[in-house]
């Protein structure tokens, strides 16, 4: 693993500390982020979520997570009379629909290829 190091020269005396590579870019990744006025969350694999709170990181409506929770697309569990879903589970669910679309648009593509070179 690569690491970086990083000099913070805020305090007195400067405090050098060592960051691996990954935390580097996830720090430069937030700040950039930030920069641009964009707000930023970070949340914990084994978090459990909201409905809403999943509707929010997904950019659907609350009904839609509570019917891909009935179509057992995301695991939930009942806290009383709530649904809570892991943060993780979610992050899977998003994952498999980014990968699933990127591989329906390699199709599409293949397919225009195909169409444009018998025409």
């Amino acid at each position: 693993m690569r690491v970086e190091a990083v000099l913070i020269r805020d305090n007195e005396p400067p405090q050098t500390f060592v960051l691996p590579a990954p935390a580097v870019q996830l720090l430069t990744d937030m700040l950039v982020h930030l920069g641009a006025g964009s707000p930023v969350t970070v949340t914990p694999e084994h978090a459990e979520l909201t409905t809403q709170q999943a509707a929010d990181f997904l950019n659907v409506s609350r009904p839609w997570i509570v019917k891909l929770i009935e179509r057992n697309e995301v695991p939930h569990r009942m806290v009383g009379t709530h649904r809570r879903i892991l943060f993780s589970d979610l992050r899977a669910y998003k994952d498999r629909m980014n990968a699933s679309r990127r591989r329906a648009l390699d199709q599409l593509v293949a397919e225009a290829q195909a169409v444009g070179e018998y025409e």
